[in-house]
């Protein structure tokens, strides 16, 4: 006897509403700076990590921002001939190069952290001093499972491939 499939609403599924989430409102943030500092959220994102950061290498920003390496190319192309990044080669490694925000990039951070972090409270306000706890506490907890599923999906990944004989 054949059975229905079952229904699935992608407007009820969790990794579909918090893609979309993120989405809107990192377009809507990146409105409000792209506007007042001419940056992009690629850009943004950049500034954002080596302000809170310090120094970092390329790789590194793209794995923080959860961005493709290109693209993180491109907006540290601009940020650096616009004067807020700097590039230092390692000594240690000279193929790499170690990314920093000059003097103005840390002033372009200090204000649009300030405008963030005002743009951000706004968008919470709906929500009372309980539920922000509990919406932190429940980002946090999705954050540490989904990690964890990722990790325990590539270990099962290379489980399979070695049990076909393909290289990973």
């Amino acid at each position: 006897m054949p059975t229905q499939p079952t229904e699935f609403a992608l407007e009820r599924f969790l990794p579909y509403r918090l893609a979309v989430l993120a989405h809107g409102v990192s377009r809507a943030l990146g409105e409000v700076y792209g506007d007042r500092f001419d940056l992009t959220i690629p850009e943004w994102r950049i500034v954002a990590n080596l302000g809170h950061a310090g120094a970092l290498y390329a790789g590194e920003l793209a794995e923080r921002s959860n961005m493709d390496k290109p693209k993180v190319t491109r907006a540290l192309q601009r940020l650096e001939k616009s004067g807020c990044v700097a590039r230092a080669i390692d000594v240690e490694d000279r193929r790499q190069a170690r990314l920093s925000l000059t003097r103005k990039g840390q002033q372009l951070f200090a204000n649009v952290a300030k405008i963030a972090s005002s743009w951000e409270a706004e968008l919470l306000s709906p929500l009372d001093a309980g539920e922000r706890q509990a919406f932190e506490q429940c980002l946090v907890k999705l954050a540490a499972k989904a990690n964890e599923m990722r990790s325990q999906g590539q270990k099962n990944s290379k489980s399979v491939s070695a049990k076909h004989g393909e290289k990973s």
